[in-house]
């Protein structure tokens, strides 16, 4: 699947936020190997030098367009590479952080349960994934490549709400591997500017399968259709300056561990 890194950070400020609030709640002080596995297009990435300065980052992607973008940011003590999540070596790690990939992977609680048996004590574990897969932007997007019309080029291409656990199930994952762990959920009220911007939202992330699936012209038809449906969902106010503003309600599934 390919990615648009310019179009992912189009809202920064919205898709980092979650990541800052996850990084606040690890304790490590002095880490000297910090990942960050999944790291999109390196901004957040990037902040971590000033939270721990004396380590080396590095930010693995498995998107070539992504860590070409994130290539720009590298320096001493930071570094990017392309490498999917399942070879990421993290036995050596002293944090690990995974900030909205895991949510593509369909293994990815095997996954966690392998990285949680080979970290070493006193290693950190840190993730946050998107837990709105029954939220409108989702919902009526899969309802819509289900419907009769695009069901032959996009039937069973979505995954739904199994995309992702509760916080307690991710905790009883780690609990049970001998972590201590930390889990909870926020939701964020996300006001989005401009014209269709939930849509400008899901272009960046949710939508790519679909887009990667059909060529521009049938891409642009499913996009119209399912803009229509969005502004039904998420009705348009004007902010005090007098400008469209767009409330997305976005919930979040945040795991902050560490091995004892």
């Amino acid at each position: 699947m390919r990615w648009n890194p310019q179009q992912y950070s189009r809202f920064g400020d919205h898709r980092t936020r979650p990541f800052h609030d996850l990084v606040a709640r690890v304790g490590a002080e002095d880490p000297l190997t910090v990942l960050d596995v999944g790291c999109g297009p390196g901004d957040a990435t990037a902040t971590l030098l000033g939270r721990w300065p004396g380590a080396q980052i590095r930010g693995v992607d498995s998107s070539v367009d992504m860590i070409e973008a994130a290539s720009g940011l590298a320096r001493p003590g930071l570094g990017f590479s392309v490498q999917d999540a399942h070879e990421v070596d993290v036995s050596q790690a002293d944090v690990v952080l995974s900030n909205a990939m895991l949510q593509w992977l369909p293994d990815h609680r095997e996954l966690l349960g392998q990285w949680a048996a080979s970290m070493r004590p006193g290693a950190w574990l840190a993730f946050q994934v998107p837990g709105n897969f029954d939220a409108p932007s989702h919902a009526l997007m899969r309802t819509l490549a289900e419907s009769e019309s695009w069901s032959g080029e996009l039937g069973g291409l979505l995954r739904g709400a199994e995309s992702v656990a509760d916080p307690a199930e991710y905790a009883g994952l780690l609990l049970d591997a001998g972590w201590r762990v930390d889990a909870w959920e926020s939701t964020y009220l996300q006001w989005l500017p401009g014209q269709d911007p939930v849509l400008e939202w899901v272009r960046g992330t949710a939508l790519r399968p679909i887009l990667d699936r059909l060529d521009a012209e049938a891409a642009a038809r499913f996009e119209a259709e399912y803009a229509a449906l969005l502004r039904q969902a998420y009705p348009t106010r004007r902010g005090p300056d007098g400008e469209p503003t767009t409330a997305l309600p976005f919930r979040r599934v945040f795991v902050v561990a560490q091995r004892v």
